[in-house]
């Protein structure tokens, strides 16, 4: 990737350090009690999240049947609306096979287990504390009384303002590399009918064939959209790291070259695999 890299996806996630966060003239010090407290507000909230959640019964998305909708480009004319731009929304057989599964498994579902909540909250937040140390800057991880008050969603005011200082310069150049990206995507010889065959975002990669050509197949249903088969013809694979089959595809890049195109890809997997593939053309087909 030239631009949209693996650190600038980590910088992506480091516009908003001071989110959720709120002063507490407690955290200039390590106190216990104080921590106790929090953690009992906070893992309650998380509980009976939860609780809400597992009580909510799936006979509501029933209600989606017959509904009747405008779609918005007649909504927001300003115009009348007379009948015929009036849709009415016919459930498809699967979707509601789907939903009269889902009513059939809460019908049945067992107690709401509140100890296997508390413990995922335990393991949720001990997994935070380590990896703030990564996520945080050297200088404001060090003014931290106690990593878990904070994790917790309380800091100092210090701390507070040199959060939403870091938010900010990380924003900025988050959106000067995105710029550049844009510009450089814009400047490339490509037909939109191309571009369109490489928007896999959030598919995941369940199998990556290389040879005389590279055949990724995916699992779109997390994606947006249902093609499932991408042939790269007549590939020079410039790299391939990490495990790709299994990963999901976060962003790619596409350059135009003298015989045919350049492909960059970087999946969300652990290490963050990335591709890049030369190639004559690129065909896409559903299975």
């Amino acid at each position: 990737m030239r631009y949209r890299t693996k650190e600038w996806y980590e910088l992506c996630q480091q516009t908003g350090l001071h989110f959720g966060m709120r002063v507490h003239r407690g955290t200039y010090e390590l106190d216990e009690a104080l921590f106790l407290r929090r953690y009992k507000r906070k893992e309650k909230e998380y509980v009976e999240f939860q609780r809400e959640m597992y009580n909510t019964d799936p006979r509501f998305l029933l209600e989606q049947n017959g509904h009747v909708f405008v779609p918005a480009e007649k909504f927001l004319s300003g115009n009348e609306i007379s009948e015929d731009d009036k849709k009415v929304y016919q459930m498809p057989a699967e979707e509601r096979e789907r939903i009269e599964k889902l009513i059939a498994d809460y019908d049945v579902r067992p107690p709401f287990d509140e100890l296997q909540h508390r413990i995922a909250f335990k393991e949720m937040q001990e997994w935070d504390y380590k990896h703030q140390k990564e996520r945080l800057p050297k200088e404001i991880y060090e003014q931290i009384a106690d990593i878990r008050v904070f994790t917790l969603g309380y800091c100092t005011r210090e701390v507070m303002l040199q959060l939403k200082k870091q938010s900010a310069e990380n924003r900025r150049e988050m959106e000067r590399v995105s710029n550049e990206y844009r510009e450089a995507i814009l400047a490339q010889d490509i037909p939109d009918e191309i571009r369109s065959r490489v928007q896999f975002h959030d598919c995941t990669v369940m199998e990556l064939l290389t040879g005389d050509e590279v055949v990724i197949r995916f699992d779109t249903r997390g994606g947006f959209t249902n093609i499932n088969k991408l042939t790269l013809v007549a590939p020079e694979i410039l790299k391939q790291d990490g495990e790709i089959v299994g990963s999901y595809w976060l962003y790619q890049e596409l350059y135009r070259i003298d015989n045919g195109y350049e492909l960059h890809v970087l999946f969300d997997g652990e290490n963050m695999p990335e591709l890049i593939v030369r190639c004559a053309d690129i065909l896409v087909e559903e299975e």
